[in-house]
């Protein structure tokens, strides 16, 4: 903004008060002098000669009557009618006439000029100056003489008077300075000169900058003038005088010229730069911050030209003048450095919105070609530029910023490493030395090496050294300062130096960077310099914090190999110390050590050459080791810890090595990492299993084994129930984790037992098999619990026992053995051995198989011996019985076999209940005292689940188990029995027979429901769930009721871990506390086996081939997951189904239907929750989780497959009514349902089949339609799943379940009438036929005329149902919101959940129909779902569907016939329409064959009289429509041009009040029309728009309708180009000058009618001014006062211009009332037109800034006002304009706020009145 003062409206008022008053009286007198003179009856005669002269022109139809015309206005003596003469002679000067008309004019303008002498040209300027001015451009080469003498003869001599014409009369000479040797050049020039006397010099050339800044065209003009006459400026001189105090605008002016598009008119304004104004000038200097900055940015930007000529000017002007050669760029740097260091970083900090973003970073590459210029800058503004870029990248969105992206790569490739890091580094390492709070550059830095492309210069030469001197500084820091390692900076920086890790190669970190080119100085600082001050020394930073002294590198080796590990040795050091107490900043040492631990590893793996490293590699792992013990760490930091250490121990290339082959070290490693081997540490297992295993393979000796061992034999239970649980874990996921390779966090895949766990682990494995023989029922709980959780393979315990039952040096020879006279054959050895070692596995062994039974047999009996993972120990078979393909089982028999000496011990034992159960299965007893046993045991198990005693509860179950049978038996028993004695009288029999059955206990099914259900008894859950899946289907019917209670119980065990499961995956806390989580695969796999069963037992029926798939399935589980419980799951459905009837069946069933469903659910909620998504940032519990993830959901699978093949059709529709109700999973998983679907099914068309027979089957009124189990789920929620499940198929899946779908249709549509489902169906069909339409399936003749057929019945049936309907209901009155929460009534309530969201419009499109409930939506609703559908796909895609015209057309008419016409019927606000209905109308527009069905609808909806009473908005809705109308239909436009010239009615009892009303309408319909079009749309019907309008300003007289020619012109002015209404201009300065003029002669009153055609006037004029186009800039000054007078006013200064008038005279009226007085700034509270949005703006159009950030945006004043009852009211626009205009002008540089007019003028169109 100019230093220049904003001067308000009561300002102006104020400086013209002194004068005011004469001034308007010696106005009043010329006026009355006027009046009287034209009194006289000659004079009144001559006028009407005049006038018959003058009306002649109307019938000028060539140019020859042109002539005749003007040689009839040479006679005249007088000139009274000058309005009329002057509009009538610029007529004459239009371009397109031929020369001799402009030669007869200038004849007449001489005539006339002579008569009126000086003084009549001086009152009557604006007149004649409005043809004179812009004509001289368009001249002839024979006319200009004649046109330049009459300015020079009649305009020159007025002297003072010419100021306030002197903008615009300089812009009328501008044109003739275009060619230095053109003919009148000098003429031109010699006048311009003139001209500048006229006034003073400075009011000259700030006319000239003004024309400069506001006029393109006459730019270059002006800078060959300005070449001339602009003296030559020496940097200290005051230039005010010459060029004005507004230092501001003239270089705005500059600034202009510089950002023209013209090359030549940029290169003149840098030749006048270097003439005129230098950087080092006195305009530079004292001109405002910003004026400096806007003429640096401008003349920056002409290197974006790439012209060398504009180049070399632009870089001569900032490096000024050639006087000192020792220091070419001193004069730079003291004078133009700072400004063009300023300018950029503020644009790019502050982009404005008028250019690019890249613009000011390809500047700063365009200069950097020039090294004087481009160094010193890059020195200053790299940083700020980064830091700029990154800024703006992270605002901009993933899409876009493209230009930016590549503009910051050509920066980065452009600048020299050392420009970049240099600053970077100075900022990195004062972050780093300060208080450590700070990490700005630091994330600059992390953003460069994330966003950009390093070469191998810099990967090489640069990294290397920045990472060894980062390493040093922290290693420098934390010496003297240690609460340094918390802070944001060291944590920062310890990711940086991972980030840059990641691009620097081994051999850049082998030897530091040559000095390339030599420097002795840098050479020394080489060889000698620890990191951190080589980096300043090579990088030249100077403003380096100092090294203490007390600070001294471990070595003198200086390789950043070397270094850097030295520094990271003694940070993590000293970083592991603090852990012992870390106080608040816990996570922050432990992120720190982590981050530190893995630069080690990660620095390691890029080693590739011996290393001597000054390091105590004893102390140091101690000291890591040592953490262990704090309370404070976490797994986080031991994974780090253990993980490092290992591949130290390892790594060849250290010296002196890392030895972690002994037992103390060893220990702690292990020990602390089986601690997380815990049930409440799953996060961990896989990755401590990883590092055990790491560490085993890492050390030649058994310390592993021995430590596993030792933590094992602990004396204190508590440790030994987790030391087992702990070797478990790891024994269970040994094989499937295997190891890591080094260097690399890959996995690398191996068998299940390809890392032979039972040899690695021997020890701690027989100390397990041990357990099985304690008489510690804890211990054997623990052990057995081993067995069946984690042991995976029987093989895995053969092995090992094999292997040693075979050793070679026992040595047997056969032997035969006499006993009570018989040989029995036997075995000698020939040698002592340990008979104690074979004893004992030969007694784990028998427990072993005493526990496993059958799965034990099983599994030795199928694998053969040879594939054994073990090589030694298929040798030895081999050896011993010279064949290894023996099975497993046979080898342990022979072994047996030939140990048939006597045992030295058979102690077996057993306890109480083992000892019980013996005696009951074995026994037999009364039935009263099994009862008794029954009720006793279960209370016991209940009382044991609920005091958490889990040691017993397996035998118990194993007891119950055969009381049962025992039970059931008896019972069967006695039955017989009963059925023998009553054999004779069948009923009886059969009363007896029902009497006689087992009795449950009431107590069994609580307790079965509680083992599951209770948390603590979740370690004993699979006991529990083997006893129910083998008691219940081998006790049957007895056991049926407990199968439903089973069955919720389970599932809400599911539902329970899935939520423990999401929880532990949703932890984010990686460097907090140890993530607590104990939920497995294991307990998720077991419910879903038993929720499994349990549906299938409760549905009863199973077909044989299911019995088999069943049988099958069940074996296969006995190995690969766990045993059954005595070998009873292997059988579970081994049975016969059940028998009976169909109806018995049915009934039978309907509990089982129940428990199904509510499988199916949770099922559906494993399926979509368990998809497990890899995590951007890795962490320790990824591995565990994705486990269970992963293997919880293929069981899920299995199970959802066996059951589908059982139950298909309740099963699938099971899934459709759980995917609409739950709701949050739609949200977080919208495609499990479909996956799901297409996983059970093998083809969409099988799926498509079962969903419309699902459909059919609820629709069907058929009396044998089968009756649905699932009431819940209706046909409108499977359509809603069809549709969904049809968007996501491909073209060709689409043809497949074409004439399935296609069958369902034809049944809905076989009669006309509207069904409930022909809505859905049709959304459904659309779907599939757009899909089907993008295939070569419609070449097919019947394929096309089926799709036409059904989707044009289905459509029509929609359509007649909402034209029956409209007029029951007012639904077309209905927004979307009302219709949405409308169906919250009785008929169709919304679920009320807390979460839910309102529908918007992408949920519509996708989710296809209304909330689905029970009941039908609501008529209403509907009826609104259909339009809309209608609106949004049916319309658009009726070309693509129809195919054919006459079925389109059809369809559009049968559409505006049923919808649109009831929809726009009896508006008062014709256009206030609902939204659906006008965008079927817009979409028909797309549709050229639709014309005349949609044409009547628009031409009687704009014929309407009331049609603008309608709102701006609605009028906005239908401006796509009226354009599509007059551009599709020629017709209708001259239709609508014949109403606006239709003459006057001659009937004189016509109402002339209503025929002007409604000529205004029509008026006003042109204008929209226009308005609705593209620019210059109506180019060619512009002459004929024009002579109508002409037409309504000759012979209409009414405000009312001449206020309407006014908008009309508005809308022109905004629709075309402003060069196209060049010969209008005269019409329409000659209105406005008449129109003010007479205001100016006589003030309306208060409530006149001509108020509003003022009001139109100034709002015309308001946007001529803001659009400031060339054409009007000329005549502007007969208005406003277009010079800087507007702001810095003369002393004896009075109005000139129209307006400026009008300020002085309005403001002069006087007051009528309090109310009136202040109507000219606040609006009237009475008049129901003013509100608050009536009000004029008093701000100026340079005030409203744009939202982009840019320039501001110019807006008229008048924006907002649409009526006045004063003149009052618009004297805030009179004081303000010109003042205004000319700000808006400085300040906003050409923009215009185009929203704001195009608004105002809709609010306009649509006032209402």
């Amino acid at each position: 903004m100019s230093s220049a003062p904003s001067v308000s409206g009561v300002e102006v008022a104020g400086t013209a008060v002194k004068k005011g008053s004469a001034w308007i009286t010696a106005k009043a007198s010329e006026r009355s002098l006027i009046q009287a003179y034209s009194s006289d009856p000659k004079f009144k005669k001559y006028v009407q000669q005049v006038d018959k002269c003058l009306n002649t022109f109307d019938d000028v139809h060539e140019w020859a009557d042109c002539i005749a015309f003007l040689k009839q206005l040479l006679k005249f003596k007088e000139i009274p009618k000058k309005l009329i003469v002057a509009k009538r002679l610029s007529q004459c000067l239009n371009p397109a006439l031929p020369t001799g008309v402009h030669q007869r004019a200038l004849e007449v303008y001489i005539h006339i000029l002579s008569l009126l002498g000086p003084e009549g040209l001086k009152r009557d300027l604006p007149l004649w100056s409005s043809g004179l001015f812009p004509f001289f451009e368009y001249s002839a080469t024979s006319v200009k003489p004649t046109l330049l003498n009459i300015y020079e003869t009649h305009y020159l001599p007025l002297q003072g008077a010419l100021r306030p014409i002197m903008k615009s009369f300089t812009l009328a000479l501008l044109p003739g300075l275009e060619e230095e040797t053109g003919e009148f050049f000098e003429k031109v020039v010699g006048l311009l000169d003139k001209l500048s006397t006229s006034a003073s010099l400075s009011f000259f050339f700030q006319n000239i900058w003004l024309v400069m800044l506001t006029t393109p065209s006459a730019r270059g003009t002006s800078l060959n003038y300005l070449s001339r006459r602009l003296p030559r400026l020496n940097p200290d001189e005051d230039i005010t005088e010459i060029v004005g105090k507004d230092i501001g605008l003239m270089i705005r002016a500059f600034a202009a010229a510089l950002e023209d598009e013209n090359l030549l008119v940029r290169r003149g304004a840098l030749d006048l730069l270097l003439q005129a104004i230098r950087v080092d000038s006195t305009a530079i200097r004292k001109a405002h911050v910003e004026d400096r900055a806007i003429i640096m940015r401008a003349a920056v930007g002409v290197v974006l030209r790439r012209d060398i000529s504009l180049n070399r000017r632009l870089y001569s002007w900032l490096l000024g003048p050639e006087e000192r050669p020792e220091n070419p760029i001193g004069f730079y740097k003291e004078h133009a450095l700072g400004l063009l260091y300023s300018t950029l970083k503020n644009e790019m900090f502050s982009p404005s919105g008028e250019y690019a973003e890249s613009r000011p970073f390809k500047i700063f590459i365009s200069l950097l070609d020039k090294w004087e210029i481009g160094s010193p800058l890059a020195d200053i503004l790299v940083y700020d530029a980064f830091k700029a870029i990154k800024s703006l990248m992270e605002a901009h969105s993933t899409d876009s910023g493209e230009d930016l992206m590549m503009t910051a790569s050509t920066l980065y490739e452009a600048l020299e490493p050392e420009i970049l890091w240099k600053p970077l580094l100075s900022k990195i390492f004062k972050e780093m030395s300060g208080d450590g709070s700070q990490t700005e550059a630091i994330d600059l830095a992390l953003f460069i090496l994330d966003t950009f492309s390093h070469d191998e210069e810099i990967q090489a030469n640069h990294f290397p050294t920045i990472i060894a001197a980062l390493l040093d500084l922290l290693d420098i820091q934390l010496q003297t300062t240690p609460s340094l390692s918390t802070s944001p900076a060291t944590l920062r920086c310890l990711v940086l130096l991972e980030e840059i890790l990641k691009y620097t190669p081994h051999l850049g970190l082998v030897d530091r960077t040559a000095i390339n080119p030599p420097n002795t100085q840098k050479e020394e600082a080489r060889e000698t310099q620890r990191p951190y001050l080589f980096a300043c020394s090579f990088y030249e930073i100077e403003d380096f914090e100092p090294v203490p002294a007390s600070s001294q590198p471990a070595s003198t080796a200086n390789a950043p190999f070397t270094t850097a590990f030295n520094n990271l040795f003694s940070l993590s050091t000293r970083t592991a110390r603090m852990l012992a107490s870390p106080g608040p900043h816990g996570g922050a040492v432990r992120e720190g050590l982590s981050r530190i631990l893995t630069l080690c590893e990660r620095l390691l793996g890029r080693l590739s050459i011996s290393l001597q490293v000054a390091w105590d590699p004893s102390a140091w792992m101690n000291t890591l080791l040592q953490t262990f013990e704090y309370e404070s760490v976490t797994f986080t930091v031991v994974d780090r810890v253990v993980t490092l250490v290992a591949a130290l121990s390892r790594s060849q290339l250290l010296e002196p090595r890392l030895d972690i082959n002994n037992r103390t070290s060893m220990r702690k490693m292990v020990t602390k990492l089986l601690q997380y081997l815990k049930t409440d540490t799953t996060a961990y297992h896989a990755r401590a299993v990883h590092l055990i295993c790491s560490l085993e393979t890492s050390t030649p000796d058994s310390h592993v084994e021995s430590v596993i061992a030792q933590t094992m034999a602990s004396p204190e239970s508590r440790n030994v129930a987790e030391a087992y649980e702990a070797f478990g874990i790891l024994w269970r996921l040994s094989g499937w984790c295997c190891f890591w390779a080094l260097g690399s966090s890959r996995l690398t895949p191996f068998s299940e037992d390809s890392m032979v766990p039972g040899f690695r682990f021997r020890v701690p494995l027989m100390i397990v098999l041990e357990t099985l023989k304690s008489n510690d029922p804890g211990l054997y709980r623990i052990g057995e619990t081993w067995m069946r959780c984690s042991l995976k393979s029987y093989l895995r315990i053969l092995d090992p026992i094999l292997f040693d039952l075979l050793d070679p040096s026992i040595i047997r020879t056969p032997h035969a053995f006499k006993v009570q006279k018989r040989d029995l054959s036997g075995y000698l050895y020939e040698r002592p051995f340990d008979q104690r070692l074979i004893n004992h596995l030969l007694e784990v062994l028998l427990s072993v198989v005493t526990f496993a039974g059958q799965g034990f047999a099983k599994a030795a009996a199928t694998s053969a011996v040879k594939r054994s993972h073990h090589a030694p120990l298929v040798q030895r078979v081999e050896a011993a019985f010279q064949d290894a393909n023996r099975s497993y089982l046979d080898v342990l028999i022979e072994v047996l076999l030939r140990s048939t000496m006597k045992p030295l011990n058979l102690l077996l034992q057993s306890t109480a209940v083992q000892l019980l159960q013996l005696i009951v299965t074995r026994g037999e007893f009364d039935q009263a005292l099994i009862g008794s046993i029954e009720a006793i045991v279960i209370g016991k198990l209940y009382y044991t689940v609920h005091t958490k005693n889990l040691d017993i509860q397996n035998k118990l179950l194993h007891l119950l188990h055969s009381i049962v049978s025992l039970s059931i038996a008896h019972v069967e028993n006695v039955r017989i029995a009963a059925s023998k004695d009553t054999a004779a009288d069948p009923a009886p029999a059969q009363e007896k027979d029902d009497s006689i059955r087992y009795t449950l206990n009431p107590l069994m099914v609580q307790t079965l429901v509680d083992g599951i259900s209770v948390r603590s008894n979740r370690p004993v859950m699979q006991h529990w769930l083997d006893f129910i899946l083998g008691a219940i289907p081998q006790f049957q019917p007895a056991l049926q009721p407990a199968i439903v209670p089973l069955n919720d119980c389970i599932c809400r065990q599911l539902t329970s871990i899935l939520g423990e499961i999401t929880n532990a995956t949703r932890f984010s806390q990686e460097y907090g506390a140890d993530l607590q989580a104990s939920a497995t695969e294991l307990d998720l796999i077991m419910l879903i086996n038993g929720l499994e069963r349990l549906v299938l037992l409760g549905l009863a029926y199973t077909s044989e081939a299911d019995a088999i798939d069943d049988d099958a399935s069940i074996q296969e589980k006995a190995v690969n997951e766990s045993s059954g419980l005595l070998g009873y799951v292997s059988t579970v459905f081994s049975g016969d189904g059940g028998s009976g009837n169909a109806n018995e069946q049915s009934n039978a069933r309907v509990p089982g239907y129940r428990s199904l469903d509510d499988g199916i659910r949770i099922l559906y909620l494993i399926w979509g929750t368990m998809v497990w998504k890899p995590p951007s940032v890795w962490s320790p519990r990824e591995e565990s989780l994705s486990l269970i993830y992963n293997r919880t959901r293929a069981r899920c699978r299995r199970a959802l497959e066996h059951l589908f093949r059982v139950q298909p059709m309740e099963v699938f529709e099971s899934i459709i009514d759980w995917w609409n109700k739950d709701t949050l999973m739609q949200e977080s998983s919208p495609d499990a349902a479909f996956e799901l679907v297409d996983t059970l099914l093998s083809t969409a068309q099988n799926a498509t089949h079962m969903i419309c027979e699902s459909i059919s089957n609820r629709i069907s009124t058929a009396a044998n339609r089968k009756a649905s189990s699932n009431l819940s789920l209706t046909d409108a929620v499977l359509f809603k799943f069809m549709e969904q499940y049809f968007q996501r198929l491909e073209g060709p899946l689409a043809i497949q379940v074409w004439s399935r779908f296609l069958s369902l249709v034809k049944d809905l549509v076989t009669t006309k009438e509207f069904k409930s489902q022909n809505f859905p169906a049709l959304r459904c069909m659309s779907v599939l036929s757009e899909k089907v339409t993008q295939t070569t399936a419609m070449e097919d003749k019947r394929i096309r005329k089926e799709l036409q057929d059904n989707y044009g019945k289905l459509l029509d049936s929609c359509v007649m149902f909402v034209g029956r309907s409209s007029d029951q209901g007012s639904w077309i009155r209905r927004s979307t919101k009302e219709a949405i929460t409308s169906t919250n009534g009785r008929a169709s309530p919304a679920p009320t959940r807390a979460d839910s969201k309102a529908p918007d419009e992408k949920a519509e499109d996708s989710a296809a129909l209304p909330p689905d409930t029970a009941r039908q939506p609501a008529t209403s609703e509907l009826l609104f779902h259909i339009t809309s559908f209608i609106a949004r796909s049916a319309v658009p895609h009726l070309r693509r569907f129809l195919l054919e015209n006459d079925k389109v057309i059809a369809m559009c008419n049968n559409i505006v016939y049923y919808i649109v016409n009831p929809a726009m019927r009896g508006k008062t606000r014709p256009m206030d329409v609902e939204p659906t209905v006008v965008a079927i109308i817009t979409e028909m527009t797309k549709i050229p064959a639709s014309l005349k069905s949609w044409r009547t609808v628009m031409i009687d909806l704009l014929s309407d009289n009331r049609v603008f009473n309608s709102d701006p908005e609605d009028g906005a809705k239908w401006r796509p429509v009226v354009k599509a109308l007059y551009h599709s239909d020629k017709t209708a436009f001259t239709e609508l041009l014949t109403k606006v010239g239709a003459a006057p009615s001659a009937n004189i009892f016509t109402n002339k009040e209503y025929e002007m009303l409604l000529r205004s309408l029509n008026i006003r319909r042109l204008s929209f029309v226009l308005f609705c079009g593209e620019n210059n749309s109506f180019l060619t019907q512009l002459p004929t728009i024009q002579e109508k309008l002409v037409d309504v300003f000759r012979n209409v007289t009414s405000p009312v309708v001449q206020s309407e020619v006014f908008l009309c012109i508005r809308v022109l002015l905004c629709r075309l180009s402003p060069h196209n209404l060049t010969s209008f201009w005269p019409v329409v300065l000659t209105e406005l000058y008449r129109i003010f003029e007479q205001v100016i002669a006589a003030i309306p009153a208060d409530g006149s009618e001509d108020l509003q055609l003022v009001l139109a006037a100034c709002k015309c004029l308001d946007l001529l001014l803001v659009l400031q186009t060339e054409e009007f800039q000329v005549h502007q000054w007969i208005f406003i006062t277009d010079t800087v007078d507007a702001i810095y006013r003369p002393e004896d200064w009075f109005p000139e211009a129209m307006l400026d008038q009008l300020a002085e005279i309005a403001s002069s009226l006087p007051l009528v009332s309090s109310v009136s007085a202040s109507a000219a700034f606040l609006p009237s509270s009475s008049s129901s037109n003013h509100n608050k949005n009536n009000s004029i703006s008093t701000s100026t159009w340079a005030l409203d800034s744009a939202p982009s950030g840019g320039r501001p945006m110019r807006r008229p004043l008048l924006g907002s006002t649409r009526t006045i009852d004063s003149m009052r009211d618009l004297v805030p626009f009179f004081s303000n304009v010109s003042i205004a205009s000319y700000e808006s002008v400085y300040a906003s540089g050409g923009n215009i706020d185009w929203e704001v007019i195009e608004r105002g003028i809709m609010e306009d169109l649509f006032d209402g009145r």
